[in-house]
């Protein structure tokens, strides 16, 4: 097991309701089969417990937390939890992100710009400020942060974009202040996938049919035409947690299929 004994927080472990799986979800169920003791924090403690079921319903080792990441105290509350429960933290997993309200930069209210970069970009500042004093002591820990494509591509919405790229530059800095103390900082930059916050959330937005706008995002893929899953991203995740990657800090790392390396 890649993550034997390890303890892992993942942040957003709940998911928006949908046919397929979320990234939150499946990485957590993913470090739990993997070996892992899971803490599952979530803003709606239902789904959280949804994922809880999912996981011991296979044997796995974990607890639900709600928590609003935007919230110091709330993301200081959920380390301490996995402190007390567990012992330590060995990984943190913030995979929270929000896009909805989202616009060109003359149409965005301020309104919506201010909750997204607080929930994306904020909340992992919070969370992984939390969790550092408590990986410095033991001197090892990672971090991993969902960013997303957008930050480095062409796309129409300006607060998603900039909170993700803002997600890379945080996760820059992290790598390079805590190095010293053997803990490690990546982001993955997801592209399209096919998850329920992507393919229910932007169907309804648009007003067009679900398998409509899955075609749509599979023929911009270059690799085999199709997106990608929650899995993919997952085991990507498993791989940044575990310690088969000792040795790397600092990446950013896109799951795309190869659509940000399409440049031209």
């Amino acid at each position: 097991m890649r993550l034997k004994d390890k303890v892992a927080i993942v942040v957003g472990a709940g998911q928006t309701p949908g046919d397929t799986i979320g990234n939150g979800r499946a990485t957590a169920i993913l470090f739990a089969r993997e070996g892992a003791r899971v803490v599952l924090v979530d803003h709606n403690y239902e789904s959280a417990l949804e994922t809880e079921a999912l996981i011991e319903a296979e044997g796995g080792t974990c607890f639900s937390y709600r928590a609003d990441v935007t919230r110091q105290a709330d993301c200081e509350a959920f380390v301490r939890a996995a402190v007390e429960a567990y012992g330590g933290v060995d990984v943190l997993h913030n995979n929270v992100g929000i896009g909805g309200g989202d616009d060109e930069i003359l149409s965005l209210k301020e309104e919506s710009w201010d909750r997204i970069m607080s929930v994306n970009l904020k909340g992992m500042f919070l969370s992984s400020r939390s969790v550092l004093p408590v990986m410095r002591e033991q001197r090892k820990g990672s971090i991993i942060n969902i960013s997303s494509i957008a930050a480095i591509c062409s796309t129409g919405i300006v607060a998603y974009k900039t909170s993700k790229a803002g997600v890379n530059a945080l996760t820059h800095q992290i790598a390079l202040e805590n190095a010293k103390y053997n803990i490690r900082a990546n982001a993955i930059m997801p592209g399209l996938m096919n998850t329920p916050m992507a393919i229910e959330g932007i169907s309804k937005a648009r007003g067009i049919p679900k398998a409509e706008l899955i075609s749509q995002r599979d023929a911009r893929v270059p690799l085999g035409g199709k997106m990608g899953t929650a899995w993919d991203v997952a085991y990507a995740a498993l791989f940044l947690a575990s310690d088969e990657a000792k040795f790397i800090t600092g990446v950013i790392l896109p799951v795309d299929g190869g659509q940000s390396a399409r440049i031209g």
